[in-house]
């Protein structure tokens, strides 16, 4: 049965160290898994986040593209060189990658000879470079000048031969109309109100002749000017403007590299990306920290289990043999006396008449054995009702001296071979406390004593002395002894110590009792041993006189 019990235990255990095993091969794989798949996720993002970064990066431009420029709208063709050069200030300040601003004034008047063709024509012509906090302001006249007038007035012209006086132009006809955009340079043209649109028709119609002004405006722009913005500082380390024909014959082994073109006046220019492959690598383990700690907390969660799994089977186990010993154990102290009491009154029952010394021999019997199965009941009920504390002290006043003689008495008569000796300390000789209880703790330890020591060394020294406030009784053997890793289980309810002195007889009860009685004394009970030298078994009361 014992064999049976262990080979269940190992197969139990052998269970749980499987299962431990798989976790830990599929947290590696969950590792190695996670791991993976941030490094393609950053990698990911490598490629995909240069949209932010360009966004962020034009994001001047933008709004100098959408609402800067069609300011000039605003003036309705009455800039002039002072104020134009006001304007150019404002943008100068605020876009540093405009680095020129041209200026035309122009005129548009009826050309004779030309049906449905305007006499557009500039008067003046001025440019306007930083010089914070003011500007250079010159008037010039170029060919580069010329050819960005003509490309817009023939513009200008086209729009008002097709224009519709009812309705405001749409954003698309005004961009392909006023807006010429080329690498580096954008010009622009004031949009006419309807009702100048509208007088441009009729001077196309008669021969009136009556001039009406516009202002043009060239930007010319330096992309090395540009700002970059990196809101990604963790995938790109360095990020330039070069031009789109930039493509470098070698790259640095352990570089990672990406670009994307930059919009508008900027076509020809793009944002350049390079990042070393130690920097992604630093982010992909920054952000597989948080994971791989979760993956950690729940392997230790599912170890906690494992473990928690095992103890409780060990707990199991233990109290299934605790209570398989008890019942063994209990049976057969039950077993003898039933099995004595049968036989006696057997024979008082046979037909043979008795004699007056037989029939006092079987009633000896039968009462010796009644008061073992009463004393082992009694034992049994005490300890329910110490734990359930449903029992009342009675404290006393004992002598110590006399109380610890009676039992030595009693024992020395009980076991000739038992040699008890007893030492007390002058400044402790009476306390109250319940002499029931502490009688059946004394009679418990001393009866242990005996029980297991070896034959020729039935020896016990008991000892009475007071330590600051306790009175303390210490029951010194020479027996057996107790191994290291049994002492916390001795006090244990049904716990029977494996030697050649507890094969049978014993329920695991009486240490148990002795540490329940103490406790609800108040006090303590603790043990010292060595295997083959003895036991010190130390109680702990409360003094009270």
């Amino acid at each position: 049965m014992v064999k049976a019990q262990r080979n269940l235990y190992r197969k139990n255990f052998s269970l749980i160290i499987i299962f431990m095993v798989l976790i830990t091969i599929l947290l590696v794989i969950a590792f190695i898994t996670a791991y993976s798949l941030t490094g393609k996720y950053v990698e990911n993002e490598f490629a995909s986040k240069k949209i932010d970064v360009l966004e962020q990066t034009i994001s001047p431009y933008n709004d100098f593209f959408q609402n800067k420029i069609p300011e000039v709208t605003s003036y309705q063709g009455f800039l002039d060189s002072s104020s134009a050069a006001n304007y150019a200030a404002s943008v100068f300040t605020n876009y540093a990658f405009v680095r020129r601003v041209i200026f035309y004034d122009i005129r548009i008047g009826k050309r004779p000879a030309r049906r449905n063709r305007l006499g557009i024509f500039v008067q003046s012509v001025y440019e306007y470079t930083p010089n914070w906090p003011k500007v250079n302001v010159v008037e010039r006249y170029s060919p580069a000048n010329e050819a960005d007038f003509r490309a817009m007035a023939g513009r200008l012209n086209e729009f008002i031969n097709r224009a519709d006086t009812v309705n405001v132009p749409s954003q698309n006809e005004v961009f392909r109309t006023f807006y010429d955009v080329k690498p580096d340079k954008i010009s622009y043209l004031n949009v006419p109100r309807r009702q100048d649109i509208k007088m441009y028709k009729e001077m196309q119609k008669n021969s009136q002749q009556s001039f009406f002004k516009q202002n043009m405006m060239t930007f010319l722009l330096d992309p090395a000017f540009i700002r970059v913005k990196n809101p990604h500082g963790e995938l790109y380390q360095k990020i330039s403007v070069e031009p789109v024909v930039y493509d470098p014959l070698y790259i640095e082994q352990g570089k990672i590299v990406t670009e994307v073109a930059l919009p508008g006046a900027f076509s020809n220019y793009k944002l350049y990306f390079v990042s070393d492959r130690s920097h992604l690598n630093n982010e992909i383990n920054r952000r597989f920290m948080p994971i791989g700690g979760i993956a950690l907390l729940i392997y230790f969660f599912l170890l906690l289990t494992a473990w928690l799994i095992y103890r409780n089977l060990n707990v199991n186990m233990k109290l299934f043999k605790l209570q398989y010993d008890f019942i063994n154990n209990f049976t057969h102290e039950f077993k003898t006396p039933v099995s004595v009491i049968k036989i006696a009154g057997s024979n008082l029952r046979g037909e043979n008449p008795l004699s007056e010394r037989q029939l006092k021999h079987y009633g000896r019997i039968l009462d010796e054995e009644a008061d073992k199965l009463n004393e082992l009941m009694n034992r049994l009920l005490s300890f329910t009702q110490l734990e359930n504390r449903s029992i009342a002290t009675k404290k006393e006043g004992i002598d110590i001296e006399s109380f610890i003689k009676r039992y030595i008495e009693t024992f020395s008569i009980k076991y000739h071979d038992f040699k008890i000796s007893l030492e007390i300390e002058p400044d402790v000789d009476h306390f109250y406390a319940d002499p029931v209880m502490l009688g059946s703790v004394f009679q418990n330890l001393i009866e242990n004593a005996y029980k297991y020591s070896h034959p020729q060394k039935k020896v016990l020294a008991i000892k009475a002395y007071r330590d600051k406030k306790n009175v303390i009784f210490t029951f010194t053997d020479q027996g057996i002894g107790i191994p290291k890793a049994e002492l916390g289980n001795i006090f244990k309810k049904f716990y029977r110590l494996e030697n050649q002195y507890n094969q049978n007889g014993s329920v695991g009860l009486g240490l148990a009792f002795c540490k329940e009685l103490v406790n609800f004394m108040d006090g303590d009970i603790v043990v010292k041993s060595k295997v083959n030298h003895g036991s010190e078994f130390i109680v702990i009361l409360p003094y009270q006189t």
